[in-house]
């Protein structure tokens, strides 16, 4: 009987090993890098281009911060195609396809 616990122990361990999970540092199928150098950019072809509309403000996770008019406005935007009952844009339509890829 304790051969058996044993045994079973033994391929339960065995059996939870193979299902770990990989290490994160090194990707499958990832081309290695490259060492070639490249020329240094010029720094005058860069010319810092000003944002026509002050940035929205965003929280950590890059979303939106809806505590700010700004972010609530864009919210409130309506989608161009037609809507369902309940108010979301019906995907079923063209334009709301494409407005929501543009996101």
């Amino acid at each position: 009987m304790k051969k058996l616990v044993y045994l079973l122990m033994a391929l339960f361990v065995i059996s939870n090993s193979s299902f770990a999970q990989k290490k994160a540092g090194k990707k499958e199928g990832a081309a290695p890098a490259k060492t070639e150098a490249k020329a240094p950019e010029k720094k005058a072809d860069k010319a810092p281009s000003k944002p026509e509309k002050a940035a929205a403000k965003t929280k950590k996770d890059g979303t939106p911060d809806m505590r700010y008019k700004e972010n609530k406005e864009a919210g409130k935007a309506k989608p161009e195609g037609p809507m369902k009952k309940d108010g979301t844009p019906d995907m079923r339509h063209k334009a709301n396809k494409e407005a929501a890829k543009k996101k």
